[in-house]
């Protein structure tokens, strides 16, 4: 059975939300704890969160990053603060959706739903993305192409990995971005374009040219 922890101080909103996540199998709690969310979250050790932006003593994105430290179970964010600059900091912050009150309790459960078959019901993952004969390792973040192996950095390793995800697609500079925001260190426009033109010359040294292509204005591609 999946767990649920749901963090909001509004009790009202917070038990209706844990009865209908109830009523569709699934087990909920409700934090009580705001000075320590991350006692319960250890304690529970829930499937999927439901956090609100604005709590006692400590915000959501907060607790969000705190969580990020040690899980990348999904966080999604419920606040009636929901202009555009929140909803961004929220995904920047790891958020995985937002939902903006007042909300309908089905259209909730509906999205933790597909949140919880995206991250659990599909099996085990791929160990490897391949390519035109080349393969990216997932387990070590490392490439190889005819028998060589090329060490990759952080960074390259997730630019190659989202770009070997979407083969035959262009991935937008801003998808790119979102994806290295996810590590520890902020990353701009100039920060991607040294990544890949790095990437290109490891994956040129072994033999692999025009593996990553540049579609101008838009983004990039593995053809």
């Amino acid at each position: 059975m999946y767990r649920i922890l749901i963090v909001e101080d509004d009790m009202a909103i917070a038990r209706a939300m844990q009865r209908q996540i109830s009523l569709w199998g699934l087990e909920a709690r409700c934090a009580r704890n705001f000075q320590d969310i991350m006692a319960e979250f250890r304690a529970f050790d829930p499937h999927l969160v439901l956090l609100d932006i604005m709590l006692p003593f400590f915000g959501g994105y907060h607790w969000c990053s705190e969580i990020r430290k040690t899980s990348r179970v999904p966080i999604v964010f419920i606040s009636s603060v929901s202009d555009n600059m929140n909803i961004v900091m929220a995904m920047n912050m790891g958020g995985d959706d937002f939902i903006a009150k007042p909300f309908d309790l089905n259209v909730l459960m509906a999205k933790l739903q597909a949140l919880l078959r995206r991250a659990y019901d599909f099996g085990a993952a791929p160990e490897t993305l391949e390519h035109r004969g080349a393969v990216l390792n997932l387990a070590d973040a490392t490439f190889a192409y005819r028998e060589q192996r090329v060490e990759l950095t952080r960074n390259e390793y997730r630019i190659l990995q989202a770009l070997m995800e979407s083969r035959g697609r262009i991935v937008s500079r801003d998808a790119l971005m979102r994806r290295l925001w996810e590590t520890d260190s902020f990353i701009d426009e100039n920060t991607l374009t040294v990544n890949v033109t790095r990437l290109r010359k490891k994956l040129a040294d072994i033999g692999l040219t025009d593996f990553i292509l540049t579609k101008k204005g838009m983004g990039y591609l593995v053809s």
